[in-house]
C-alpha cells in the first residue's frame, strides 16, 4: 500500500490562508490540493483518495463539522487536522469525539502543523495497509466452499474433528480433508491464526 501517492488536502475558505498552507506544503515536498469550501473538496471526494485534510472548522456555507460528518457516513479514512480559531477549542474537541485526529488553533508554528501532517499521513498509510490486508482475508474466504465455510464456522467455535463429523453426518476423515483444504486456502497453518484473521474482517463479511 506504500506505492499509493498521499496528498494533503487543504480545505479553507481564505484564499490568502490558502495559498500560504500550498507554498508552505510543496515546500515541504508534500503534494497538495487545496479547497476553497467544503462543498467543493465533497464534490471532489472519492475513496480512492489518500493522505490526510487539514480542514477550517468555521467557513461560509457548510462548516468543517458539517463535512467531517458527511465523510464519516461515507467511511472515510482521511484523517482529519482542524484548524482552529481562538473560541473554536471546545468545537474542536467535540471533532475529536467525531474521530478527527488532532487540532491546531491560530496562529500556529508552521513547524507544529507540518509535524501534525506527518502523524496524520503515516496513520492513513497504516490505515490503508491495515485495510488492504482485511480485504485479502475476505478474498480468500470467498474462496471456499460451501462445504468448506461450514467446516472454518465450526473449527472457529472450537469444535473437534469428531464432533463436526457427527453433526454434517460425514466422515471424520472428510473433516480432515476439508479442514486441510481450508488452512491451505486462507494460507496458515495454525488454527489460532485463523480465528484472528476472520475475526478481523467480521464487519465485512458473515463468517462465523
Amino acid at each position: 500500500m506504500t506505492d499509493i501517492q498521499q496528498t494533503v488536502y487543504v480545505v479553507e475558505d481564505d484564499e490568502a490562508v490558502r495559498d500560504s498552507l500550498e507554498l508552505l506544503l510543496k515546500s515541504d515536498g508534500k503534494q497538495v490540493k487545496t479547497y476553497p469550501s467544503a462543498t467543493d473538496f465533497l464534490g471532489d471526494y472519492s475513496e480512492q483518495m489518500a493522505g490526510c485534510i487539514v480542514l477550517d472548522i468555521r467557513m461560509p456555507g457548510m462548516d468543517g463539522m458539517e463535512l467531517q460528518k458527511k465523510l464519516n457516513g461515507r467511511h472515510s479514512l482521511l484523517p482529519i487536522i482542524f484548524v482552529t480559531g481562538h473560541g473554536d477549542v471546545p468545537l474542536a474537541v467535540d471533532a475529536m469525539k467525531e474521530g478527527a485526529v488532532d487540532f491546531i488553533q491560530k496562529p500556529y508554528r508552521e513547524e507544529a502543523l507540518l509535524e501534525k501532517i506527518e502523524s496524520a499521513l503515516e496513520q492513513d498509510q497504516e490505515q490503508r495497509k491495515t485495510l488492504g490486508e482485511r480485504q485479502e482475508i475476505v478474498r480468500k474466504i470467498k474462496t471456499l466452499t460451501p462445504r468448506e465455510t461450514e467446516i472454518m464456522e465450526r473449527m472457529i467455535a472450537g469444535q473437534a474433528n469428531k464432533v463436526i463429523a457427527i453433526e454434517l453426518d460425514i466422515s471424520q476423515r472428510t473433516v480432515e480433508i476439508h479442514r486441510s483444504r481450508v488452512m491451505h486456502k486462507m494460507g496458515t497453518h495454525s488454527l489460532a491464526h485463523l480465528v484472528r484473521m476472520v475475526l478481523s474482517v467480521k464487519d465485512l463479511i458473515d463468517v462465523g
